[in-house]
């Protein structure tokens, strides 16, 4: 198509084509910076701040400019024994790191929370490519169980028993803000992020269940995205790393964490996708302040398993469902089970073409 003085137009390569919707306007919020809550999942006391599966499919592509927003339900039930359980019964006894802890324990947990995630994406480019900016917080019912051997500690007195603890929470969580630049470039995209906790959510390390986790921690990673809209192929990989500041409380400070999500898709209509999401999360250096039983503390797990996605218009918006779930396996110093993520997105509607339309000019 030419413009008005004999130019070619050019196109946004940052647009689908092949008739496919700009699917990234309402998906990109699906992927927002969530992060983690207080349920039974890695590092101290077997909890941390990064939520594996944050990302999947079609991360980092590019979004609409303007204000988008996410509803995500997310539920999770595991279960762990040995050090991963004996760690949660060291954090809310409180007891002194030379303490020998019985590892003869299981632990039980699930969570039920609803996270909000509003976004803005600014239409002026930044380093070339597309900022944008997330606040996310958490609310939502957390409970934990220990059952086995209990060590208990009055003073210099130390005994052990057979018994049952269990806790259950509804409240707030953390702040967790997020920034992300992308870039596009065809049929690839590609993303960097920063990410944060802000430690200001319900947490008492007295506590089996809590919603926030206790100390600050920083994120930073980068994505990749190949979407073929000829074929209607994807598939998205995020990988990052967590660096934790130190619980004031405890005075425990967890190591340095990887994590790699991943996510596979075939659009079988301009609207709807299926696909496989999965990912890997392995602590690379020790934990400090912990008792000497549980050594070095470092967590992994591998989690794998289906998704779904729709889209749809909603008046002159456009909006994302998402179903997606996961199986864990190959847990190490870390409760393991399974976990389900309903999303809910609203982002302002791509327009309709992005190419200017031909001006002729008018003589008399």
């Amino acid at each position: 198509m030419i413009e008005r003085g004999g130019r070619p137009m050019q196109r946004d390569r940052s647009a689908h084509r092949s008739g496919f919707p700009r699917l990234s306007a309402v998906l990109a919020t699906s992927a927002v910076a969530l992060l983690s809550s207080q349920i039974a999942r890695a590092d101290e006391s077997g909890i941390s701040f990064w939520l594996p599966g944050l990302y999947g499919s079609l991360a980092a592509t590019p979004a609409t400019p303007g204000w988008s927003i996410a509803a995500i339900y997310y539920h999770t039930s595991v279960n762990a024994s040995g050090a991963a359980a004996a760690a949660r019964e060291f954090q809310v006894g409180r007891f002194s790191p030379t303490i020998n802890i019985n590892l003869n324990l299981a632990l039980s947990g699930q969570a039920d929370l609803m996270f909000i995630a509003p976004t803005y994406t600014f239409a002026t480019p930044v380093l070339g490519g597309q900022l944008s900016a997330t606040l996310a917080s958490v609310y939502g019912r957390n409970s934990a169980s220990l059952a086995g051997t209990l060590t208990a500690a009055a003073g210099p007195i130390v005994t052990t028993r057979n018994g049952f603890l269990e806790d259950a929470l509804v409240s707030y969580g953390d702040l967790y803000p997020t920034l992300k630049l992308k870039w596009n470039s065809g049929v690839h995209n590609y993303m960097a992020y920063a990410a944060g906790d802000i430690p200001v959510g319900d947490y008492n390390p007295n506590r089996l269940a809590n919603v926030g986790i206790g100390h600050g921690a920083i994120d930073f990673g980068g994505g990749y995205t190949y979407l073929n809209p000829a074929t209607g192929t994807e598939f998205s990989g995020v990988g990052g790393f967590t660096y934790n500041f130190k619980n004031s409380d405890t005075q425990y400070q967890s190591g340095i964490d990887f994590h790699l999500d991943w996510g596979v898709s075939q659009f079988l209509s301009k609207q709807v996708f299926v696909g496989f999401v999965g990912y890997a999360y392995q602590q690379i250096t020790d934990d400090s302040g912990q008792p000497a039983v549980l050594g070095g503390f470092r967590s992994r797990v591998f989690g794998v398993g289906p998704q779904v996605g729709y889209i749809f218009p909603i008046g002159s918006n456009q909006a994302f469902l998402g179903l997606k779930g996961y199986g864990e396996f190959d847990a190490a110093n870390r409760p393991s089970g399974w976990n389900t993520w309903l999303t809910f997105s609203i982002s302002e509607a791509a327009p309709a073409s992005t190419v200017t339309p031909t001006r002729h000019k008018v003589s008399k």
